[in-house]
């Protein structure tokens, strides 16, 4: 039997609490009458949905915002802080879900920004180097602390942000999503980094989509619904099913790969494609790769981070060049056309980092979702506002973005609904292939399922569906068929009835008992 839902006073062992936290944003209550324990030594594990007020919670007990009303209790004492400096002098420092790095500079100075090290006569680029190098040793990373930032994969830049946070001496540790662009490996690296700071006394509060992942590391399993606490217990004491149905009220899957219709000719194929590594080692991420994709089919394409998937989506959609090869749209040789060209052919591309490649966060919502689309509400060298109004409207409505409109700020959306916002901006064009990289990166369970659901039904009508992932239950949930990418190559192909432990064989990951 699961227990009850508890929201009582905290336990003796909490090294902070909060109580009755209120968080309004005009008449929007974001966070109401909350109680939170964080235990010391150990993981609390916040779960909830885009939107439930998990950030908002962490951005309170950081400093990063002062809550409506409410109260802080550390150590035993009442507690304000006047901003995240002064939360990190205490002692709390945090790890936030969408990257916070200044990408022209050098992985130590981000690591050390706004807390040089000095000496009597100026900085000490000497020492904050050897600290830089023992973090990333610490995190199993070969990055030479002078690489830029931007040079650096996405997964690459995690781990710097994670570095950063663990280079100050914190007694508690917030991690927003920190796996989110992670590989497995990077993962259990993480977690037995985890593992040593609790030992020593660290509380962590951690954050995660990834349910089965955060399970493997939870002490306390904390789920906040509708900006309140819906449920507490011991990891002891709970599982997956546990979780999702006190965070969206249901049991939950991401569904099946759609059936009923006979897929269509061969909308994409990929011939012998060869993507170079971009730092100019001359090593191949993709090497001689072919793969066709029919009409009305949906392709997940599975691997472990550094396979090669980003940069095969990313070459057939002109956004890196390609080494050798070519991609046919319908029997057209798109290869020589540019990324505006293929996309009005009906070749289009959902990026991994939609912050930073799919959005632009001083627009609005509305104007995100028509951005790939102007053409089609154009009048000479004017736009017509009410044809771009109807086609933001019903955007909006088709794939279900939860917006107060299409005139709020795109980054007052949550995570879920401004994936929702990309992939809605890309299927404005009505294309014949779309390519997702990642999808569900950094979002919650209702979120993926409803995203899954919209590929679903653009799929039963035509549309061919290509998606990378790192997760192979989304393979296994969605596709009709998986193929699976190891060194720039494919290392196996199956059907919708492969198994896990198949899927991860092919891709060279250890398969655990």
């Amino acid at each position: 039997m699961k227990p009850a839902a508890d929201t009582g006073p905290a336990n003796g062992d909490a090294v902070l609490s909060a109580r009755n936290i209120v968080m309004s944003y005009g008449g929007v209550h974001a966070l109401k009458g909350v109680n939170f324990d964080i235990h010391r030594g150990k993981v609390t594990t916040l779960f909830g949905e885009n939107g439930a007020g998990k950030s908002t919670l962490m951005k309170i007990l950081s400093g990063v915002v002062t809550p409506t009303s409410g109260d802080i209790v550390l150590d035993g004492n009442l507690v304000s802080f006047s901003s995240s400096s002064d939360a990190r002098d205490r002692g709390i420092s945090i790890i936030h879900q969408e990257l916070s790095l200044a990408p022209n500079l050098s992985v130590r100075d981000n690591i050390f920004m706004g807390r040089e090290l000095r000496t009597r006569t100026g900085l000490d680029f000497a020492e904050e180097s050897r600290q830089a190098r023992a973090l990333m040793a610490d995190l199993e990373e070969d990055i030479d602390p002078m690489t830029l930032v931007e040079d650096l994969r996405l997964g690459q830049q995690q781990i710097v942000e994670i570095a950063r946070a663990l280079s100050v001496d914190s007694r508690i540790l917030i991690m927003d999503e920190p796996t989110s662009a992670l590989s497995a490996t990077e993962v259990e690296v993480l977690f037995k980094v985890i593992r040593d700071l609790t030992s020593r006394g660290v509380s962590i509060v951690y954050i995660s989509h990834h349910l089965e992942e955060a399970l493997q590391i939870t002490d306390y399993a904390v789920v906040l619904r509708d900006g309140a606490i819906t449920a507490t217990a011991e990891a002891r004491d709970i599982d997956l099913e546990w979780i999702v149905r006190n965070m969206v009220g249901e049991n939950f899957d991401l569904g099946s790969p759609p059936t009923g219709h006979a897929f269509g000719e061969v909308a994409l194929s990929i011939e012998d494609v060869s993507v170079v590594d971009a730092s100019g080692s001359g090593y191949s991420v993709v090497d001689h790769l072919s793969l066709d994709v029919r009409a009305g089919e949906i392709v997940c394409i599975y691997g472990l981070m550094g396979a090669g998937r980003t940069e095969l989506l990313e070459a057939v959609a002109g956004r890196v060049p390609m080494a050798g090869g070519r991609a046919l749209l319908e029997g057209e040789d798109v290869s020589g056309l540019s990324i505006a060209q293929r996309i009005s052919r009906g070749l289009v591309l959902v990026p991994e980092d939609r912050q930073r490649d799919g959005l632009v966060q001083t627009m609005t919502v509305g104007r995100n979702l028509s951005l790939a689309s102007i053409e089609a509400f154009a009048k000479g060298l004017f736009l017509s506002r009410s044809r771009e109004r109807e086609l933001v409207e019903d955007s909006i409505r088709k794939v279900t973005v939860k917006t107060a409109g299409g005139n709020a700020m795109i980054g007052s959306l949550s995570g879920g609904n401004q994936q929702k916002v990309v992939i809605g901006k890309m299927l404005t064009t009505n294309p014949k292939v779309i390519l997702l990289d990642e999808p569900s990166r950094g979002i919650d369970v209702g979120a993926k399922a409803e995203v899954f659901r919209l590929l679903s039904e653009r799929a039963a009508q035509g549309l061919a569906v290509v998606f990378s992932t790192s997760e192979v239950n989304e393979c296994l949930s969605i596709a009709h068929r998986i193929v699976v990418m190891r060194r720039g190559r494919i290392s196996a192909e199956f059907g919708a009835n492969a198994t896990k432990e198949q899927i991860m064989a092919a891709s060279g990951e250890a398969v655990v008992a």
